[in-house]
């Protein structure tokens, strides 16, 4: 178990991830003056030097040999950097288009999708807040279908992504740090001759667009890099049901800027939709923690009766012992030599 030191540091990195990754509309606002497919290419090419000097720091190439000699694992490797992909593009798209409140309810609703694909895809059994949550997370999708007067398709399409991205993930067993890099050194080339393409068209906002621009997209690795660093050191220093907590401050912060920074609309019925997906969250969160409560008390009754066991087996090893002690003749005394 992790040392209280170690969760406190956990606590931050996870505070910091979850922070940034909630902060990085403003981010891509910053970048408005180009296409959504070019930040998304800029993205892609700059993350592979710093996956590539974040290996040699941690001089962790060893696993780049055994992945090269899996097919297979390459191929749910190029799964996962098409969706991963897709959620990038959409989520920038939607930044840049003024769908913040949407797009942080697509991340919301990204937990309830997951539940759903375990149960559809890897038939895991679902306990009954569960289901409740996932019946009121379907509720308020038809409430928010009604409130946009169309389905919401850009916060169904970022949860359908990024659980399908969460899905394939399990299936590579790569950590943060290889499978980010595997992902971006699949993504780089193309990106990479997406921008020469720009370039040669003249439309090119990192040529055109002055330095504070070029510089902007250029960072655009770094933004994607460190809030992973930071996820990754959280990971394996906080339990799963501290992480699961923590994921909610992402959307939360979305939600928040898209209601005061960009001043999107929040007529009554979202308000109503947003509420019945909070509502689902705190069931799935009471149930989460309830479970591990029960898991840990499970755990340390196992424990203590291990405990009672071993102590009773001692005890009658040692009356065992202490019994045939007792009963061996001891030493015979020498009497005293008589004296004539």
């Amino acid at each position: 178990m992790p040392s209280r030191t170690d969760q406190r540091a956990g606590l931050a990195y996870g505070l910091a991830a979850y922070t940034m990754w909630g902060l990085l509309p403003l981010y891509w606002h910053l970048l408005d003056a180009a296409a959504p497919s070019e930040i998304l290419a800029h993205r892609m090419v700059w993350s592979l030097p710093v996956a590539l000097i974040i290996l040699a720091a941690l001089r962790r190439w060893s696993w780049i040999r055994p992945l090269l000699r899996q097919p297979k694992k390459l191929g749910l490797i190029l799964i996962s950097a098409v969706v991963i992909s897709l959620n990038w593009f959409l989520y920038i798209w939607a930044v840049n288009t003024g769908h913040v409140l949407e797009a942080s309810l697509g991340y919301f609703i990204n937990p309830l999708v997951s539940i759903a694909f375990g149960v559809l895809v890897l038939r895991e059994r679902l306990r009954r807040l569960q289901w409740a949550a996932v019946g009121v997370g379907t509720l308020a999708v038809v409430v928010m279908t009604v409130a946009y007067g169309r389905m919401p398709w850009i916060a169904l399409g970022l949860a359908l992504s990024f659980a399908t991205y969460g899905l394939v993930k399990k299936g590579i067993k790569l950590d943060g740090i290889e499978g980010f890099s595997a992902e971006t050194a699949l993504q780089a080339l193309p990106a990479l001759g997406y921008l020469v393409f720009l370039g040669v068209r003249g439309e090119s906002v990192f040529v055109s667009g002055g330095t504070g621009q070029a510089l902007l997209l250029a960072a655009c690795g770094i933004a994607t890099a460190v809030p992973l660093i930071c996820f990754g050191a959280s990971a394996v220093r906080l339990p799963l049901t501290t992480i699961g907590m923590l994921q909610y401050l992402a959307p939360t912060f979305q939600f928040l800027l898209g209601l005061t920074v960009f001043g999107e609309e929040m007529p009554p019925e979202r308000w109503a939709g947003f509420a019945l997906v909070w509502a689902a969250l705190v069931m799935l969160t009471w149930d989460a923690l309830r479970t591990a409560r029960r898991a840990r008390a499970a755990l340390a009754a196992a424990g203590a009766r291990a405990r009672e066991v071993a102590a009773a087996e001692a005890a009658q090893v040692g009356r065992a012992t202490t019994g045939s002690t007792a009963t061996e003749p001891g030493p015979q005394a020498t009497p005293d030599p008589v004296t004539p």
